[in-house]
C-alpha cells in the first residue's frame, strides 16, 4: 500500500485530536489493522479528579469498559503492531493494573512488562566499582504519602501487548552504553557499546513546585515515554500511532518529534485545547482546524 493509499484508507484526518469518545472514534474513523503502535494511559479508576470523567465508577463497569477498549484496539492494530498501555495504582488499590491487564488477555498476548521508574535511590556502597557513581544518588519525582502501612509509590506499569507475542523490537533504539566496557565483544551480539535497556525505565517528569500553580491534567506521562515506546517498536515500521486517551497531547508531541503520523481521541474539550496549544508551540506550522 502506498503512503497516499494508506492515508486515504483512514476515515479520519491524520495528525488530529478528535473531541470524542475513543470507542466512537475508533469505530467510525479507523479501519481494521490501520494502526502500527498504540500508546496510551487510560483512567486508572482510583479516584483521580478529572474535569469531566468520573474516576470512581464501580470496578466491574470500569473493567467492562477497558475490555471494550481492548477489543476495539485489537481491531485497529496491525498484525505485527504494538500496544503500550501505561497504567498505575494507589497503595490501597494495587490490583487495578493487573485486573485491567487480565481483561486485555482476552484479546492480546502480554509480550513485555515494563516498569516506569519515577524515583529511585542508589547507594554507592551497593553498586561496587562503578566509576560514574561517586556517591549516593536519589533522583526523580518523590511524592511522599502519609501513614505507616504503605511504602511511597515510585513506579507505574507499561504493559506491552501484541496480538501473538511474536513482534520483533528494535531494542537498541533505546539502548544504553555498557558500564563495563569489557563486555563489548564478549558476546556475538555485543558488537558495539550499546546494550538493551531492559524492562525498567527511569523517565523523569516535570513537577509542580507552587501550590498556586495547578496541573492542567492530574495524571499524564511525559513525551519521553511514548517516544521510547515508539522507538522500541521500530521507527522504520511505524506509519501511524494511536492514542485513544490523548489528554494533554504528549503522544502527539512524541510523534511530531519522531516525524511519524498519529491520531488521537479525548472527551475533555479543555484538555484538547491545551494539547493543541502545546502542539502549536512544538511545531509552529502544525495546522489546527478551528471549529
Amino acid at each position: 500500500m502506498s503512503e497516499r493509499e494508506r492515508k486515504s484508507a483512514v476515515r479520519g484526518e491524520i495528525n488530529k485530536i478528535y473531541l470524542m469518545d475513543c470507542l466512537e472514534g475508533m469505530r467510525n474513523l479507523l479501519k481494521p489493522e490501520e494502526v502500527d503502535v498504540i500508546v496510551t494511559s487510560p483512567p486508572y479508576n482510583i479516584g483521580v479528579r478529572y474535569n469531566k470523567y468520573d474516576d470512581t465508577i464501580p470496578r466491574e463497569r470500569y473493567l467492562d469498559w477497558m475490555e471494550a477498549v481492548a477489543r476495539e484496539c485489537k481491531r485497529v492494530l496491525g498484525r505485527y503492531g504494538s500496544f503500550f498501555l501505561n497504567i498505575g495504582h494507589k497503595p490501597k488499590d494495587l490490583w487495578v493494573a493487573w485486573e485491567v491487564a487480565s481483561r486485555m488477555r482476552k484479546y492480546f498476548t502480554l509480550q513485555n512488562v515494563i516498569i516506569w521508574v519515577k524515583s529511585i535511590t542508589i547507594q554507592k556502597r551497593d553498586v561496587g566499582r562503578y566509576p560514574n557513581i561517586r556517591g549516593d544518588i536519589a533522583v526523580g519525582h518523590y511524592k511522599p504519602i502519609g501513614g505507616k502501612r504503605f511504602l511511597n509509590d515510585c513506579f507505574e506499569y507499561i504493559f506491552h501487548f501484541t496480538k501473538m507475542g511474536d513482534v520483533e523490537l528494535d531494542r537498541l533504539a533505546i539502548g544504553v552504553p555498557y558500564q563495563d566496557k569489557t563486555n563489548i565483544g564478549r558476546w556475538k551480539s555485543a558488537t558495539r557499546d550499546l546494550r538493551c535497556r531492559g524492562n525498567t525505565w527511569f523517565i523523569p517528569y516535570k513537577t509542580i513546585w507552587s501550590k498556586e500553580k495547578q496541573r492542567p491534567h492530574p495524571s499524564t506521562f511525559p513525551p519521553e515515554l511514548p517516544m521510547m515506546c515508539i522507538k522500541l517498536h521500530g521507527l522504520g515500521k511505524t506509519r501511524l500511532v494511536l492514542d485513544p486517551f490523548m489528554g494533554l497531547g504528549n503522544t502527539a508531541i512524541a510523534c511530531v518529534r519522531l516525524k511519524v503520523d498519529w491520531i488521537g481521541f479525548e472527551i475533555d474539550e479543555h484538555y484538547v485545547r491545551v494539547a493543541e496549544k502545546r502542539l502549536k508551540s512544538e511545531l509552529p506550522y502544525y495546522n489546527i482546524k478551528e471549529g
